[in-house]
């Protein structure tokens, strides 16, 4: 079942004295924040429709100023919540591209038809993603996210097609 909701950052503090928020972008690419006018908090379980009234930078972070937060203690009683926005709010994907929610647990086949394990996790190592593996016994396998290791991506059938270079068994 696909997501409904992408998480796109966490609020990690406050900022300023006028109750703007810091925040850890989850996205690749931190800008995006500035197309969005409002944004999904989730605070003790609900999500709430928030306006975003200014967005900045600093270093990796994203600083937002949401409407109706306007102190330091105001600001303070969401550090921790997660921004979300809904899957029909989100970007269209180039070809070939995924989202990482929608990734996380599928079968990875080898393309001998071996069941490697399931995708547990999906880092990136500065070069190109990585796809963490997991069999049955916990044994983990690294693969990058390349031409030549990833084959297939069936979103709908749930499950990957891979061919395992040398080494990566």
């Amino acid at each position: 079942m696909k997501q409904e909701y992408f998480e796109i950052g966490q609020i990690v503090n406050h900022f300023g004295i006028k109750g703007m928020v810091k925040v850890n972008s989850f996205t690749d690419d931190i800008s995006k924040f500035k197309k969005l006018k409002n944004i999904l908090l989730e605070k003790d379980g609900s999500l709430n429709k928030v306006e975003i009234e200014e967005v900045k930078y600093s270093k990796n972070q994203v600083l937002l100023k949401i409407k109706g937060i306007d102190t330091i203690e105001e600001a303070e009683k969401y550090r921790g919540c997660y921004l979300k926005i809904a899957r029909k709010d989100a970007e269209k994907l180039p070809e070939n591209t995924y989202f990482i929610a929608d990734l996380i647990g599928l079968l990875v086949y080898s393309d001998e038809g071996i069941l490697l394990g399931t995708v547990e996790d999906i880092y990136n190592s500065g070069a190109n993603d990585i796809y963490v593996v997991k069999n049955a016994n916990g044994k983990q396998i690294l693969l990058p996210a390349i031409e030549e290791v990833i084959k297939k991506v069936d979103i709908e059938q749930e499950k990957i097609i891979v061919h395992l270079l040398k080494g990566l068994e």
